[in-house]
C-alpha cells in the first residue's frame, strides 16, 4: 500500500521532523578534520568492555586516544590496544593444504561451541581464476562455475590462539560485502552483472548465495537466490520481524538502488529455505522517496542536512534477473529514487543502516559519505551520517568514503573507510562525535607515491571482546583488542 504524503506529513510532525532517536545511534555529523581523540589514560565511564571497574567519571571524550604508528608497519591503534594477524593471503594456509585466497571483502561472525568463534570472508576476486595468484581453491561440490575466482572461506578462531580456514562456496565473481541472517548463516553478494560468456565466465552471475558457516554439507551444489534479482550486489540485512530483506546495489550510468524484496505469504526463513525459493518468488522492489512536502526526490545525495527525513514507497522491479536490461536501467526517470556508492548495511536499533559511500558529477550534490536509517514501521529514510567532501584526502585526520559498517556494541557505529589516500577503522557517537580506532599502515605503492588499501569486514565477535577488520589487499584478517569502553552520547 502506497504510503501517502498525508500520512508522511503528520508522522514528520509527530517525530519533531524525523530527529528523533532510534537506539545507540543519534544524528551524527562530522567533516573533514572532526576528529575527536581523549587521552587514553582519563575519562572511562566506569567499563573498559570487558566487565572491570576503574572508576572514573563521565564527561570525556570520544575514543581511545591518539593512534601510535605500529613498528611492523601494519596497523596503528590506539595506546593499549594490539591486534593479532587471523589470516593473509599467500602466507596462511586452508585445511587443505592451499594458500588463504586474495581480496578480503564483507566479514560476519558466529559464535561456535566452547569459546570458538567462526567468520565467513568474501574474497572480491572478478573474472577467471587465471587473473589471481590466489583465488578461492576449487573444493569439491562447493563450486558454483568452475573458471571464476571469487567465493568466500569460513574461519575458526579458538580462545588459545589456534585457527583454522576452510571453503565455504567458491566459483563466484565479485564476492563484495553481504550481510548474516537471523538464523545464523551468512549471505554472499556478487558485485557483477557478468552473465555467461563474458570475462571468460561459463555461468551468469550477479546473485546472492547463502553460506552456513556450521554445517559444510550445507553449502553443497551452490545455487543463486534468484528471487533477489540480479544486479551489482553490495550487501544485504533480513529484517527478524517481517521476513523482509534489503539489498544495496553498487552501480552507476544510472547511479544504483535500494531493493526490498518482500517473501511471498507463508513462507518462513530458516536455515536453507532460500535455496528452495522459486526464482520470481515474492516480490524485488526499488525505493522512491519524497520528502515531507511530498515532493519525489530523485537521488540521495539531495540531502544536504543531518536529520532530513524521507518517506519511502517501494516500486516493483519489472524482470529481477535482468535478462535483457540491466535492473536499475528498467526505471525511467522519476519511478525510483538513486544513490551512488550504495554499500554497507548493518541491521540494529529495529531498521537498517545503509551507506552511500561518496556521490560526484553524476550525483546532483557531492559529497564524501552518507549513512541513513531505514525504520520499517514508519517507513522512512533518516540521513544520520553526512562527511563532506576530504579536500586532501593525503592528510591524516579527515574521514571519507565509508564503506562497510557495524553497529558497536559501545554505542555507535565502527565504520571502515574505503576513500582515497590514508584508511581509517573509525568510530561515531551518538552525538556526532567522530574518532580514529586504526589506521593502515601497509603501503602497497611507493615511498615516492604510497598507497593504502581499504579496509573491509568491519564486525566485532559476538562476545564483543574483539574488533575484526582486513586490509582488502593483499587480504589480511586482523583481530583488534583492548580497552573498549562505551562512548558517550552527549558533546
Amino acid at each position: 500500500m502506497p504510503f501517502t504524503r498525508r500520512e508522511f506529513t503528520k508522522q514528520s510532525a509527530l517525530t519533531g521532523a524525523g530527529i528523533a532517536l532510534t537506539g545507540t545511534v543519534a544524528a551524527l555529523a562530522t567533516a573533514p578534520g572532526a576528529l575527536a581523540a581523549g587521552d587514553p589514560k582519563h575519562g572511562h565511564d566506569g567499563h573498559d568492555g570487558h566487565g572491570h571497574d576503574h572508576g572514573h567519571g563521565h564527561g570525556r571524550e570520544p575514543g581511545y586516544g591518539p593512534l601510535i604508528a605500529d613498528p611492523e608497519g601494519i596497523l596503528a591503534l590506539p595506546a593499549g590496544f594490539s591486534y593479532q594477524v587471523i589470516t593473509h593471503s599467500g602466507v596462511t594456509k586452508l585445511e587443505s593444504g592451499e594458500f588463504t585466497p586474495s581480496n578480503h571483502d564483507g566479514t560476519a561472525t558466529f559464535e561456535g561451541p566452547r569459546g570458538v568463534t567462526l567468520l565467513v570472508n568474501n574474497h572480491e576476486l572478478s573474472g577467471v581464476r587465471a587473473g589471481w595468484e590466489h583465488p578461492v581453491p576449487l573444493a569439491e561440490g562447493l563450486v558454483y562455475d568452475p573458471v571464476a575466482a571469487g567465493g568466500c572461506t569460513v574461519v575458526e578462531t579458538r580462545r588459545d590462539g589456534r585457527t583454522a580456514e576452510w571453503v565455504g562456496i567458491a566459483g563466484t565473481s565479485t564476492n563484495c560485502a553481504g550481510g548474516a541472517t537471523p538464523w545464523g548463516t551468512w549471505l554472499t553478494c556478487e558485485e557483477t552483472e557478468d552473465r555467461a560468456g563474458k570475462n571468460g565466465l561459463l555461468k551468469d552471475h550477479g546473485y546472492v548465495f547463502e553460506v552456513d558457516p556450521y554445517d559444510k554439507r550445507a553449502n553443497r551444489d551452490p545455487r543463486p537466490i534468484k528471487a533477489f534479482g540480479r544486479y551489482a550486489h553490495e550487501a544485504v540485512v533480513i529484517d527478524p520481524k517481517l521476513g523482509h530483506a534489503y539489498l544495496t546495489e553498487d552501480a552507476s550510468g544510472p547511479n544504483g538502488l535500494l531493493y526490498r524484496w518482500v517473501p511471498p505469504h507463508g513462507f518462513r526463513h530458516g536455515r536453507g529455505k532460500l535455496r528452495t525459493l522459486a526464482d520470481d518468488a515474492g516480490v524485488l522492489q526499488a525505493t522512491k522517496c519524497f520528502d515531507s512536502n511530498g515532493k519525489f526526490v530523485d537521488d540521495l545525495s539531495r540531502a544536504t542536512k543531518i536529520g532530513t527525513v524521507y518517506g519511502v514507497d517501494w516500486v516493483d522491479v519489472p524482470d529481477r534477473d535482468a535478462k535483457a536490461v540491466s535492473v536499475r536501467k528498467q526505471f525511467a526517470d522519476g519511478e525510483v529514487t538513486r544513490a551512488r556508492k550504495l554499500e554497507g548495511m548493518w541491521w540494529g536499533d529495529g531498521g537498517a543502516y545503509i551507506v552511500s559511500s561518496f556521490a560526484r558529477s553524476e550525483s546532483p550534490a557531492q559529497h564524501d559519505g552518507q549513512v541513513w536509517f531505514y525504520d520499517p514501521k514508519r517507513r522512512t529514510l533518516t540521513l544520520k551520517v553526512l562527511l563532506g567532501v576530504n579536500a586532501d584526502p593525503s592528510k591524516d585526520g579527515a574521514f571519507d568514503g565509508p564503506d562497510n559498517i557495524t553497529v558497536s556494541p559501545y554505542g555507535g557505529l565502527v565504520i571502515a573507510e574505503d576513500g582515497d589516500g590514508i584508511q581509517h577503522l573509525f568510530g561515531a557517537t551518538g552525538s556526532g562525535r567522530t574518532y580514529p580506532i586504526a589506521r593502515n599502515e601497509l603501503n602497497i605503492g611507493s615511498e615516492e607515491e604510497p598507497e593504502y588499501s581499504e579496509f573491509t569486514g568491519v564486525t566485532f565477535s559476538p562476545d564483543g571482546r574483539t574488533l575484526y577488520a582486513n586490509i582488502q589487499t593483499p587480504g589480511i584478517m586482523l583481530a583488534i583488542t583492548g580497552p573498549w569502553k562505551r562512548q558517550p552520547n552527549r558533546h
